[in-house]
């Protein structure tokens, strides 16, 4: 997108930029979308981390980067890409928010070889946060933090028909301890096709915090798996907008319903972004509004910026006639 939102000083402030294509290619042209697309928020470091990530996690590629210029923070980048099998976006916007490990991306690992491979060269500069080892959950497992600051747990997973594949993990830490169970049986009704997975709970003697119940639970939604859990021993890093979660529409009605259920925090509302009752960010974009970016030209999109940028929810019908004026 070219417009970003930031929370500086206890105030909500959306900017705009000017942007140029660097690089556009996809593999995965006609392949259904994902319902949730995890948004990482870098300080300056969106094309380096991408770069890392995809240059070792298999079957991944960056599909496009745009250059962004007269940002707050000089010039950044905006980019989306794959991992394995999911969909990430990615932007430095500046230092305003820091990822933590109250949200991850799990990995799971056909071979332990592979495994060893990709974490040696993630975790260096990093920071562990479970070394790797038996635990009595997984045979060959780790949670690390990289030196750009995301999460990752990493675990072997023999009997995957896969190389690797990739999910997105919540922990709820911190006040929000206790709050996993709640989400996973909200995000059911928020999104109807959804269904819940497995889960499991904490037994007598796992957990130091009492509030903590769920100590693994899963939403499916088509392909794609959440996992979510309570923090046993509390935690120290609960969420923030470095971790947000992006939800393409396809509607005014499905825009909309989506506005209301998710937003609990209206002053977080600003350019498409709103704050839930359990802490998490969320973006809710119109899918001509992306599609614009990919394929008007900088003068075309003025309008459409400058109608995006006095919005705090994005106006689907709005959005697409322009969209639809200017193409």
């Amino acid at each position: 997108m070219t417009a970003a939102f930031v929370v500086y000083g206890g105030s909500s402030i959306c900017f705009s930029f000017e942007y140029v294509i660097l690089e556009k290619k996809s593999i995965y042209e006609g392949a259904p979308m994902q319902t949730i697309i995890p948004h990482l928020w870098f300080d300056t470091q969106a094309l380096e981390a991408a770069k890392v990530y995809t240059s070792l996690i298999p079957d991944s590629q960056i599909d496009w980067t745009h250059e962004l210029t007269d940002t707050p923070s000089g010039n950044a980048v905006l980019l989306q890409f794959q991992l394995a099998n999911l969909t990430l976006a990615a932007i430095s916007a500046g230092p305003y928010f820091k990822l933590n490990e109250s949200a991850s991306l799990m990995v799971h690992f056909q071979d332990k070889a592979e495994l060893d491979r990709v974490f040696q060269a993630f975790s260096e500069g990093g920071r562990i946060l479970m070394p790797l080892g038996d635990y009595p959950f997984n045979p060959h497992y780790v949670w690390f933090e990289d030196r750009f600051g995301l999460s990752w747990q990493f675990l072997l997973d023999p009997q995957l028909d896969k190389p690797v594949h990739l999910e997105i993990c919540l922990l709820f830490s911190e006040e929000q301890v206790g709050l996993a169970k709640p989400f996973l049986e909200e995000a059911l009704t928020i999104f109807p096709e959804s269904q819940q997975g497995q889960l499991s709970y904490y037994q007598e003697g796992e957990k130091q915090v009492p509030a903590a119940q769920l100590n693994y639970g899963e939403l499916l939604l088509a392909d794609q798996k959440l996992v979510v859990m309570d923090h046993g021993y509390g935690g120290v890093a609960s969420f923030n907008e470095a971790f947000s979660l992006m939800v393409y529409t396809d509607s005014q009605e499905e825009t909309s319903r989506l506005y209301d259920l998710l937003s609990h925090v209206p002053k977080a509302e600003q350019c498409g972004w709103v704050k839930d009752r359990f802490g998490l960010s969320w973006q809710i974009v119109p899918r001509p509004l992306m599609t614009a970016y990919e394929e008007l030209s900088k003068e075309q999109m003025k309008e459409v910026n400058d109608a995006v940028l006095s919005m705090k929810r994005l106006d689907y019908d709005k959005i697409a006639s322009l969209t639809k004026k200017s193409s």
